[in-house]
């Protein structure tokens, strides 16, 4: 049996902004019957991830492309990987039968053949969404759970500032916070989410970044006591201001550089001066890192789920089509919480 694939690929390598013209939706006949021995696996794709990284992974040169398997430099014309969920519908490899719900890196693509060696697990939903999978009890809340706990270590009671707090992984950070007893200030991109991120996620305070002309007199207004704890997606000018406020022993956890991401030029220049003075720990990091930790994180993350302590917040488009439109819109802020593609129904 044959079926036709879909699947997005860049037409060049893109070193700015993302826009429409950079992609393209190709197809091509795929077989689905398996050699039993191949060890290869046909999975259905029914939610795929966006991120911002993905960008990082098409540019034409990024030191980040010889720092990490899930970093490889992405070559135009070619399949591009992704976090996601789906279900098998053939395979040649005897940890997988027909109809398995899997977890793991996917196409984005209608279909994806994953060869032996692949990154794929059974996925039990444990009575949540499959989407769940692919944010919050996925890689965006291993990247939440990892950074805050194991980087910042926090106590209760401590200060923490995150920005870009509506993402998938900002909001997560400051829902774990919330519940340890830490106070939590957000920043995001317009009025509305910073409403959501005071009433629906139960932040402490929010502010709306592009109406602040001075970051570091902004932050000094929400921490007059100085932050302990900053995670920080974006890098930049946020960065820096965030280190002039910070306290004494401070942390920080970098999770992106989202603002650096569409500008080669932009680079973050914190005081030197307050990090050696202050004691100030700054570590970079990725999920993969802490894959050790996904028991625990899952386990902790359910159990909030289901007791209603932290809420989850999903973007979801439907289409293999819209998968660029997805990404250009991430990086006009214009996602609420996790951005997921929705390719195909359970």
């Amino acid at each position: 049996m044959e079926v036709i694939n879909r699947y997005i690929t860049i037409k060049n390598h893109i070193d700015g902004a993302p826009q429409d013209s950079d992609f393209e939706l190709r197809s091509s006949y795929l077989s689905l019957s398996l050699d039993p021995a191949s060890g290869e696996v046909i999975v259905k794709n029914l939610y795929v991830s966006i991120d911002p990284y993905q960008l990082n992974r098409m540019k034409s040169y990024s030191s980040s492309h010889q720092s990490s398997e899930f970093a490889v430099a992405i070559t135009p014309g070619e399949d591009i990987d992704a976090y996601g969920v789906g279900k098998v519908v053939a395979s040649g490899n005897p940890k997988f039968d027909k109809g398995d719900i899997v977890a793991g890196l996917l196409k984005w693509g209608e279909f994806t053949v994953v060869k032996p060696g692949g990154m794929l697990n059974k996925l039990d939903p444990m009575g949540f969404p499959l989407s769940y999978h692919v944010g919050i009890l996925g890689f965006s809340g291993l990247t939440a759970y990892a950074g805050f706990f194991e980087i910042c270590k926090p106590k209760k009671g401590e200060k923490v500032f995150v920005s870009a707090a509506l993402g998938s992984v900002g909001n997560l950070v400051g829902q774990f916070a919330k519940v340890l007893g830490c106070y939590v200030v957000g920043c995001a991109g317009s009025k509305e989410k910073v409403a959501l991120l005071k009433e629906k996620l139960g932040f402490d305070d929010a502010f709306n970044y592009r109406e602040e002309p001075d970051l570091e007199s902004t932050l000094r207004r929400y921490f007059p006591e100085g932050i302990d704890i900053y995670f920080d997606n974006v890098g930049g000018d946020m960065q820096e201001a965030a280190v002039s406020n910070m306290n004494i022993n401070g942390r920080i956890a970098v999770c992106g550089v989202i603002s650096e991401y569409t500008d080669r030029e932009k680079r973050a220049a914190p005081s030197m001066i307050d990090v050696i003075y202050k004691r100030i720990k700054i570590q970079g990091f990725l999920a993969g890192d802490y894959l050790n930790l996904f028991g625990d994180f899952l386990s902790t993350t359910c159990d909030h789920l289901r007791s209603g302590k932290i809420q989850p917040l999903e973007d979801i488009s439907d289409g293999v089509e819209s998968i660029p439109s997805a990404l250009i819109n991430l990086f006009r802020g214009q996602n609420i919480g996790k951005k997921i593609v929705r390719i195909a129904e359970e």
